[in-house]
């Protein structure tokens, strides 16, 4: 059987300064019928200049509309039998398209394939960034096999399957992938494997990444209330505790004054109870990195903890209050029949 051929499709919007680093990666991909596109949402930096200096081909959209859209239009104007989604600010192993493609063709029954991301930061170093590569890494290594979350930052899905399933909903700017893993995972399996493997610039910054989180927390509760479900393979229950018993923290604190330094006991348990909920994340961070690090992390994913409830919190009053907001993921549910 010939080898399927494979659209290598990269949405960026303002990544110029890693795009050329992600797309040297791409072209010296091993496997050998791969075509490449990048999907530029408006940019307004040089990015469009970067992609064409290096040869490839871009299709530049006239309006910002956000990573869901880019990805419908590039699977609309290539035509490989694979797409292989990459974002603009991640460079892939040289063999990750060949890997993708074996798992895909070893188990016809899978979905999709995503790719794991190393814990070191691929361009900015800094020390928010390297918080984020650990975190994230260890985060999606400990749900490697089947999932039924998209880690859409390297995606391999058949192009019979993304035609089945239909497109990113491109109504939902921060959590269309999460709509997208809720629709493909009801009809295929998805694989997340550490085959696959790329390096991501990430957040180096405390205030966007937390900003970031705030809000994908916040918009994952429609669907979650509507899905009676969390997803398996990143969001476990016991990260879930763990935020939660960090936001309790702060209150329980605040009744100090009035319930007297015995009471301190309190939030001191409830931190540790935080720390518990991931202690193999910590353990994970302890042996790469040491001690004094491991405290730098744990304040900050203290941080993370606090604005991922605060979130979460956010969004079940909003989901209260806002019948729109209550009806944002309806298209992600087939309506019963009233025959």
């Amino acid at each position: 059987m010939a080898a399927p051929r494979v659209s290598v499709i990269v949405p960026n919007y303002n990544y110029a300064a890693s795009l050329e680093v992600c797309l040297r990666a791409i072209q010296a991909q091993t496997y050998p019928d791969l075509e490449v596109l990048v999907v530029d949402d408006a940019s307004t930096d040089d990015s469009v200049a970067v992609a064409e200096a290096l040869g490839v081909r871009v299709l530049a959209l006239p309006r910002n509309g956000g990573c869901g859209r880019a990805r419908n239009v590039g699977a609309a104007h290539t035509g490989g039998d694979i797409l292989f989604y990459v974002d603009s600010d991640l460079a892939m192993a040289p063999d990750a398209v060949a890997r993708a493609v074996a798992v895909l063709r070893a188990e016809p029954g899978l979905g999709a394939v995503c790719g794991l991301e190393d814990p070191e930061p691929l361009l900015h170093d800094t020390l928010v960034a390297q918080y984020r590569g650990l975190q994230y890494h260890y985060w999606s290594a400990s749900g490697e096999g089947d999932v039924t979350v998209l880690f859409p930052a390297m995606l391999a899905i058949p192009r019979a399957v993304y035609d089945e399933v239909g497109p990113f909903n491109e109504g939902l700017m921060q959590t269309e992938e999460v709509d997208y893993a809720y629709r493909l995972s009801r009809r295929h399996r998805i694989r997340l494997t550490g085959a696959v493997r790329g390096r991501h610039d990430h957040d180096h910054a405390l205030g966007p990444l937390l900003r970031k989180l705030f809000h994908r927390a916040r918009l994952r509760v429609p669907l979650y209330a509507k899905a009676r479900e969390f997803a398996t393979g990143f969001e476990t229950a016991a990260r879930a505790w763990s935020s939660l018993a960090a936001l309790a923290v702060l209150p329980s604190l605040a009744l100090t004054p009035l319930l007297g330094p015995l009471w301190l006991a309190a939030p001191g348990a409830l931190f540790a109870a935080s720390l518990a909920g991931d202690r193999g994340m910590y353990g994970f961070v302890r042996r790469r990195r040491g001690v004094a690090f491991l405290g730098y992390f744990a304040a900050v994913h203290f941080l993370v903890n606090v604005t991922i409830s605060a979130g979460v919190c956010a969004g079940a009053a909003q989901w209260a209050v806002s019948r729109p907001f209550r009806r944002l993921y309806d298209g992600t549910f087939p309506r019963e029949s009233t025959a």
